[in-house]
């Protein structure tokens, strides 16, 4: 074992130049002043608060005093940021160029090691504290650190100089190997303090860098705190994403993995394509949106390091997350940076939008809507980053905006352009949230006006009286005239009544802009209370059953057709939940003598002269043009009545929805040469119909 002088060659007690002193400023001359009697009277508890109530804490005592001002507390995510600290450090290394491989190591006995290949911690006496390695100091001393000067790390996560020390303070036992210039040392610490000095172990061959092997205090994060090996894995992978020119290798104790099959005993992490390669991992199996991702590195961004960045958006509603870094340090929280990638996003879909004609429908769009299925990831390398807080959650750097914006905003400007197919997709699934964030906007104001006022509902809606949905049903009906009927027949306690003039949008072949203009479909949805579409509650429903009550004509029959079509494509949920229903009221009244039957159709009315009139000639019969026509009390007989009705329950066939689809947009669609096909194929069925 080496003693000091032998392990710096004789010279641990080297001086530094001395410099001629600068002459003492002259002291002031202090005068005394006669003192006064102290006052009987004074502040309870004064005397007890003098100079010796004033504590000083030296060293790292501070970080043991107060764990959470520098890690952010003694919790499972606070513990971790020890190890995140000590492979910063090996990352910093790697970026600089000096290291490619980066070793971490769990241990059953509790240990946690990492180590580089880099240049290593140096080992000779620091200058300001000659009898102290370098070592010594920087694992001792807050604000000690090579990271303070540019010219050692161009791009560095280590800003504060407490990283490594901090680690030191808050465990019980580390030990520290470098090896530099062939030869091998190493310093063993407790709590913050050196067990004793560095020590030369020999020469070593093929081996170089520095390896911190720590275990953390349990007077600290308490007896049953440890490392979680899946944490740990997921944090080592994230770092091999972030510089694709380095290989960290992981290696953990077979014991301390309980079984689990997703995380191996050992693994190589090497990612050269970086951000694009983390992505397709991390939404492996999810829809996507665009069938590309949008990524990119640009080196030296306004004289910086780098600028990486991978983007997609998923299918998902609200699916989306942005994971930003800066030097390798995660910002959950954010920052400068993210500010930056929303700028450039929204931007440059809005100019897009706008070489295309679609600039008034873009001017709606905000960053909400693009990131709200967005899943993008973000790395920057800038030199002397601004973070709030040492725990570093978040970027403040101002430059990083104009950097991030300028970077990105440039190349997403050229994907938009060199792939019109997907960025039209984009553009037209961003317009898609934002229809629904207005939406939702419009729903929430309704919903806080009706906690002072009564809910504003269509003029001419009249509603049941009954508070809740339970037992309600909402019956909407064609014209003013049927209308009058219905809300003559109604049960007013559970039956509400909404008039429609006349056929309503076809919302299989509107664009959104009509969807939106249509009063309406406007007056109905807000009738209903649900919303629509991805935006659609079924608890918000207002009624337990949605009739659809129209005449028992070819009219009626296409006016259902476009009621069903809307609550397919808007409310498909409305369906499946059994809510919607179509009435069936009678196109024929038959009358002989004092006897009255009601027909649906042509061929129940036939039936009927059988069954129930027996042939006889001279029956009655009425034909209702419409349901205006009829008088309430019969309404009310043959359609309204709950125990006498017949109301049909509109599905969708769950081993046919494909052909429901299909259907839905052949009949209903803006093809009309489909429609034209569909009834050609069914020109003999319409000739027999005639002939009948």
């Amino acid at each position: 074992m080496a003693n000091t002088d032998d392990l710096f060659g004789g010279n641990a007690a080297r001086k530094l130049p001395e410099t001629p002193a600068t002459p003492a400023a002259p002291r002031p001359v202090l005068k005394s002043v006669p003192s006064e009697p102290t006052p009987s009277f004074g502040t309870p508890g004064e005397a007890g608060y003098n100079a010796s109530s004033i504590e000083v804490l030296e060293g790292l005592e501070p970080v043991r005093r107060r764990p959470g001002m520098y890690i952010g507390g003694t919790d499972e995510k606070a513990l971790h940021h020890l190890f995140a600290e000590v492979i910063d450090n090996s990352m910093d290394e790697a970026v600089a160029g000096h290291a490619t491989v980066i070793s971490v190591e769990m241990e059953e006995d509790g240990f946690l090691s990492v180590s580089d290949n880099g240049r290593g911690i140096p080992v000779d006496p620091h200058p300001k504290f000659p009898d102290k390695s370098a070592l010594e100091v920087i694992m001792t001393t807050l604000h000690a650190g090579g990271k303070f000067d540019s010219k050692v790390y161009e791009t560095s996560g280590g800003l504060h100089g407490v990283g490594i020390s901090v680690v030191n303070a808050l465990s019980e036992k580390v030990e520290v190997e470098v090896a530099r210039s062939q030869i091998l040392y190493r310093q063993d610490f407790s709590r913050g303090f050196p067990l004793g000095p560095v020590q030369m172990l020999g020469k070593v061959q093929n081996r170089r860098g520095t390896k911190v092997r720590f275990k953390l205090d349990p007077q600290i994060f308490g007896a049953d705190a440890h490392f979680s090996p899946r944490r740990i894995f997921k944090m080592a992978r994230s770092k091999a994403y972030l510089f694709g020119g380095v290989e960290i290798r992981w290696t953990c104790a077979p014991s301390l993995l309980g079984g689990a099959d997703d995380i191996p005993p050992q693994a190589v992490f090497r990612f050269p394509s970086g951000l694009k390669d983390y992505l397709a991992s991390d939404i492996e199996g999810k829809p996507l949106i665009t069938d590309q991702i949008f990524a990119g590195k640009i080196e030296k961004p306004g004289g910086h390091g780098s600028l990486e960045w991978a983007i997609t958006w998923l299918g998902g509603v609200e699916d989306g997350f942005v994971q930003s870094y800066c030097n390798t340090i995660p910002t959950p929280e954010g920052g400068t940076h993210e500010q930056g990638l929303r700028m450039a996003l929204l931007r440059g879909l809005k100019e897009h939008a706008d070489r295309i004609g679609q600039s008034k429908r873009a001017a709606s769009i905000t960053t909400e809507d693009i990131l709200t299925t967005c899943a993008a990831m973000i790395s920057v390398f800038i030199r002397e980053p601004e973070f709030q807080g040492q725990t570093k959650d978040k970027l403040a750097t101002l430059e990083a905006t104009r950097i991030v914006e300028s970077g990105i905003r440039d190349a997403f400007d050229h994907w938009l352009a060199a792939t019109p197919s997907q960025a039209l997709k984009l553009l037209e699934w961003v317009f898609d949230r934002a229809d629904e964030r207005l939406r939702r906007r419009a729903d929430k104001e309704i919903a806080r006006k009706t906690a002072v006022r009564k809910l504003r509902l269509p003029g001419k809606l009249a509603d049941c009286s009954n508070a809740g949905a339970a037992g309600s049903e909402l019956f909407i009906v064609e014209g003013d005239s049927a209308g009058g009927s219905a809300k003559q027949a109604r049960n007013r306690a559970t039956q509400a009544i909404l008039p429609l003039r006349g056929k309503i949008l076809n919302v299989a072949s509107a664009t959104r802009d009509k969807l939106a203009a249509n009063q309406q479909l406007s007056d109905l949805m807000q009738a209903l209370g649900c919303g629509a579409g991805n935006a659609y509650r079924d608890d918000d429903l207002r009624y337990e059953k949605v009739v659809i009550m129209t005449d028992a004509d070819v009219d009626g029959a296409h006016i259902a057709s476009l009621l069903i079509t809307f609550f397919y494509r808007q409310m498909p949920k409305l369906i499946e939940n059994g809510h919607l229903f179509l009435a069936v009221p009678p196109l024929y009244r038959l009358t002989y003598g004092g006897k009255t039957a009601y027909a649906r159709d042509d061929a129940h009315k036939d039936e009927l002269m059988r069954t129930e009139f027996k042939g006889k000639s001279n029956v009655e019969i009425g034909r209702f043009k419409g349901l205006g026509e009829m008088m309430p009390a019969q309404l009310k007989e043959t359609t309204m009545d709950p125990s006498r009705r017949m109301l049909l329950r509109v599905a969708i066939a769950d081993d046919d929805r494909l052909g429901t689809e299909a259907s839905v947009e052949q009949l209903m669609g803006n093809k009309p040469e489909a429609r034209f096909a569909f009834i050609t194929e069914r020109a003999a069925f319409a000739i027999d119909l005639v002939d009948i």
